[in-house]
Order: structure tokens, then C-alpha cells, then sequence
């Protein structure tokens, strides 16, 4: 379990967007980044993270347009 004191301070090395705890995994609010926890520890670098899945209005507009 992560501490709320700590949440409150980290933030998302990729967008410095603040972050939030689901799924035993630290998600950045902003773009949505998922950060593994490992031995209780926050692994906040980018190289580690999940990639952000698209909002759904940006796969909304790319739908139908020509590559």
C-alpha cells in the first residue's frame, strides 16, 4: 500500500501531471501513464511505464481519415 502523503507529492515524470493509485499501479490524472509498483516501492520512470491508452474523442477523431 502506498502512503497518501506520498501520492500527494509525486507526480508524473513524463507530464508532471498529478497521479493517483488504481489498480496497485500509480496513473497519471494527465496523460495517463501507469507506473508499476514493485516491493512496495513506486517505479516512477518512463522506460517502465505502461503507454497511456487514447482518449476516446482522439480515437473518435481519427477515425475515417486518410493515411
Amino acid at each position: 500500500m502506498i502512503d497518501k502523503q506520498l501520492l500527494d507529492i509525486l507526480a508524473c515524470p513524463a507530464c508532471k501531471g498529478d497521479v493517483e493509485l488504481k489498480d496497485n499501479k500509480i496513473v497519471c490524472k494527465k496523460c495517463g501513464k501507469k507506473y508499476p509498483i514493485r516491493d512496495g516501492i513506486p517505479v516512477m520512470i518512463i522506460e517502465e511505464a505502461d503507454p497511456a491508452l487514447p482518449k476516446r474523442d482522439e480515437v473518435r477523431n481519427t477515425k475515417g481519415r486518410a493515411g
